[in-house]
């Protein structure tokens, strides 16, 4: 195994270390600060269990190291301690343990999880530490299911005692890139209803970190096969065996499931492999979009996985609007505003945030607007416009998720030129919106206050229409100088004003 070196990981865990055993306390870390060891990975996260009482020791701890003290858990007993060195940030999660360390590692998820070694044991204030040196205590054999790549379950009853270890074996194993025991899978099958006791909080943040993987659609086809999916969205139930027009090749389950591979396959995180040519050539992309894709939505999501979220999402509502007409036909009317409010109440119920129901909302309610835009042409300056007015900064997103939708539409029968169509669209759409910016950024014609004084109008609501008329006709290049928006201003009064007149006669 490599050595353990002096570097700054070391330096944080010996500074802990000499004030435990300065003050008396005897303490080891445990958990998967140890089997990212025994893995050779990087740990920023060092979980310490202490014979005493941990969060009490933490604040001392923190206050000696002039560290920063966070109460994590106060009836579970667990305290954080925050250190920063050389610029990077170090995180000491305390516990209690009582009678021996294997008893505590007893109460741990899983064997790769349940090892331990004497925090005192990995002081480098002499030099390297080898591995090999170092007194592993590993009661339930977690070193042999590393070196085997399994995740194993402790015992029966760690899914009765915390429900989120769940979904934590299915995301362990797929960072680890490790295959859960089949046992295990048993134990998972037979408590999956248990996950809806847990707070919603705790699901998404396993969630998020799940589908942020690469090879997430296959990772939520895992949750399903283990009976975790339906439990946690019972709403995606209905979607099983709901066929669609023949244009589909699968029914809307799995289409939806081939939507979120799809998008892994346009954003660089996966493959196609139902069709062999080179698909990727044609796809818009910039680092403009890569860096969009990139932003931060909320605490520990991006625009990135949550586009995952949409396409998974995006034909929710389709077995509730399914429609068959004379001909045999399937239609699904609605189904965009219908699942948009689905989506919504789903990610309400497991606790995404308000921008990230917002933006996945606006990705199912959206995700037809780009081809209804165009409408067998290439749409016009002010649909674009608008397009990008109405979504916002879901809008690039949205593209992406339209041209996975018909990936998945498609599946193994793309038609090429059909695809080459799309992806035209797409970056006409994208070139346009461009173009617009450049137009409407660098020049502002008129403002409030012109309309205020030139048109003898009040402070309002009608001000704020009457400036988005101007910048749609600016960006759709019907209009480039102040006196042409003041000219349309006019114009829009002049017809609001016979409208008015005419409601009026109308109505006497």
């Amino acid at each position: 195994m490599p050595s353990l070196a002096p570097n700054a990981q070391t330096a944080v865990i010996d500074k802990a270390s000499q004030w435990l055993i300065h003050e008396g306390y005897h303490s080891y870390i445990v958990g998967g600060f140890i089997r990212d060891l025994l893995l050779g990975r990087k740990s920023h996260d060092i979980d310490v269990a202490v014979d005493g009482d941990a969060i009490s020791i933490a604040r001392a701890l923190a206050q000696a190291l002039k560290a920063r003290f966070v109460l994590l858990d106060e009836v579970n007993g667990i305290a954080r301690v925050v250190i920063i060195d050389e610029g990077q940030q170090w995180y000491l999660d305390f516990s209690s343990f009582s009678g021996s360390i294997e008893s505590d590692l007893a109460r741990r998820d899983f064997t790769i999880d349940a090892m331990a070694v004497e925090l005192e044991q990995l002081s480098v204030i002499a030099g390297a530490v080898q591995q090999s040196q170092l007194k592993l205590i590993d009661p339930f054999s977690g070193e042999k299911d590393l070196r085997n790549r399994i995740v194993r379950a402790v015992r029966e009853q760690v899914f009765e005692d915390d429900a989120v270890r769940l979904l934590r074996a299915i995301r362990l194993a797929a960072e680890l890139d490790f295959t859960i025991e089949p046992e295990t899978e048993n134990l998972i099958r037979r408590y999956s209803q248990l996950i809806t006791r847990i707070p919603g909080e705790r699901v998404r943040e396993e969630l998020l970190r799940l589908v942020s993987l690469p090879r997430a659609a296959y990772h939520l086809r895992y949750l399903d096969q283990l009976g975790l999916l339906l439990v946690l969205v019972p709403e995606l139930a209905q979607s099983k065996g709901v066929d669609q027009p023949t244009v589909h090749f699968w029914d809307v389950f799995d289409h939806s499931v081939e939507t979120v591979a799809a998008i892994e396959f346009l954003i660089g995180e996966g493959e196609w492999k139902y069709v062999s040519e080179d698909l990727l050539s044609i796809v818009p992309w910039s680092d403009m979009i890569v860096q969009h894709l990139a932003q931060e939505v909320s605490k520990g999501s991006n625009h990135r996985v949550m586009l995952k979220f949409g396409g998974l999402f995006h034909d929710i509502a389709k077995p509730g609007t399914k429609f068959m007409d004379e001909s045999g036909r399937a239609h699904f009317y609605g189904h965009t505003k219908q699942g948009a409010a689905m989506t919504a109440s789903v990610l309400e119920r497991l606790r995404f945030s308000r921008r990230e129901i917002n933006l996945v909302e606006s990705l199912v309610y959206h995700h037809l607007r780009p081809v209804q835009m165009a409408n067998k042409e290439l749409p016009t300056q002010r649909a674009i416009y608008r397009y990008f007015r109405d979504t916002g900064d879901a809008a690039i997103d949205i593209l992406f998720l339209a041209l996975a939708d018909h990936l998945a539409t498609c599946g193994p029968h793309l038609d090429m030129e059909e695809w080459k169509e799309r992806c035209q669209l797409v970056n006409y759409i994208l070139v346009g919106h461009e173009k617009q910016q450049a137009k409407i950024l660098p020049a502002k014609l008129i403002d409030g206050y012109d309309l205020m004084s030139v048109f003898d109008l009040p402070p309002g609501q009608l001000i704020g229409e009457l400036l988005a008329k101007v910048r749609e006709a600016q960006a759709s290049g019907e209009l480039s100088t102040k006196e042409e928006a003041l000219a349309l201003i006019q114009r829009e009064l002049s017809l609001r004003a016979q409208r008015s007149n005419l409601s009026k006669t109308e109505g006497s």
